[in-house]
């Protein structure tokens, strides 16, 4: 995984969730905004303490995490129609 050092991770705050470095914010925030159809801006402007940087940090951190999942498939089961 890239590093990322804008981008937190202390059992301390917010149990230990990715947070941007120096807040609570966590990167699930930032996600959910995005995804809720915020664009940077509008993050900035709802938390202006944050910069572009942070919004791409948590951008990019995510994309790390979801690279790194192991993928596990099963075989297809067949279901014989009576």
């Amino acid at each position: 995984m890239g590093t990322h050092p804008r981008i937190e991770l202390n059992p301390e705050i917010m149990l230990g969730k990715p947070v941007i470095r120096g807040t609570r914010i966590t990167v699930e925030l930032i996600l959910r905004n995005i995804a809720e159809g915020d664009n940077i801006e509008d993050i900035l402007e709802g938390y202006p303490h944050l910069s572009e940087e942070d919004v791409r940090a948590a951008i990019g951190y995510a994309a790390d995490v979801v690279a790194l999942e192991e993928i596990i498939t099963f075989p297809e089961t067949s279901k014989s129609s009576s």
